[in-house]
């Protein structure tokens, strides 16, 4: 995929990976669009445009048909946005589901059903989804956010089949453990305890770039994460046990309260 004089949609420009991929697309040549909800927050830099989009809003698809209107030149989309909250299913609320699959999944399909006949008439267009390692291994704490990225995952591969002989692109990539904002301290010191590696935004970012570039369909990041991701597809047993075996470390965590 070329960068180059290509325009972006960023949506969670403003989270650490979003932020993190913002500078190495305009050093590429490309315009960035940029939808938070805050698009105030936003440091001012040639090339950078920030708008107003709620992706947990009832009206997001006439929101997208508005921003479509006054940048029709889009002609690329990064989904970067998420939520997510460490806790024990019975300690959400309604309101605490609903939030991570509106966000991480909702938003996904309504930002794709938009652009996907606007990249087919032009004959060009990509769409960019980052998920999750926990999109294809459940964890225990994260039900909600493994079924949202699950769900992402799925409907991602359904969606590059769909579009498979036309020019629209269609890439996942899924990063491992990330330090960002989005998680709280108590659960840093979780991947700590259970020795798992975290990311920087910075190498993720470098990462998702590279798979735009390279036409990669999708792009698992980590290791021993990849693999523990093939495993769980044809062993799932295998990680169940491991699984269990970490279980009194992630429910310590767990019945601490703490929460993202």
């Amino acid at each position: 995929m070329r960068l180059h004089d290509r325009t972006f949609l960023l949506l969670g420009g403003t989270g650490g990976i979003g932020q993190a991929l913002i500078g190495p697309l305009v050093e590429r040549g490309a315009r960035v669009i940029v939808a938070t909800r805050h698009p105030d927050r936003l440091e001012k830099r040639v090339g950078v445009s920030p708008v107003h989009l709620e992706l947990a809003g009832s009206e997001l698809d006439q929101q997208l048909q508005q921003l479509s209107e006054v940048y029709p030149d889009i002609d690329g989309v990064i989904h970067c946005a998420g939520q997510n909250q460490f806790s024990a299913l019975d300690a959400m609320s309604v309101s605490d589901l609903d939030a991570q699959l509106t966000v991480n999944l909702r938003s996904a399909m309504l930002v794709a059903r938009h652009f996907v006949p606007r990249f087919r008439k032009a004959g060009l267009g990509a769409l960019v989804f980052v998920g999750s390692t926990f999109g294809s291994i459940g964890f225990p704490g994260y039900t909600a956010y493994c079924a949202s990225k699950f769900g992402l995952r799925g409907f991602t591969e359904a969606v590059r089949r769909e579009l498979a002989d036309t020019p629209v692109q269609v890439i996942y990539v899924a990063p491992r453990a990330t330090s960002t904002a989005m998680n709280p301290e108590p659960v840093n010191e979780l991947n700590r305890a259970l020795g798992n590696a975290m990311d920087t935004p910075e190498l993720v970012a470098v990462k998702i770039l590279q798979a735009m570039e390279k036409d990669e369909r999708r792009r698992f990041l980590g290791w021993p994460e990849k693999l523990f991701v093939v495993v769980n597809g044809i062993l799932p047993k295998i990680v169940d046990k491991a699984m269990l075996k970490q279980l009194p470390v992630i429910r310590r965590f767990l019945d601490s309260g703490a929460v993202s």
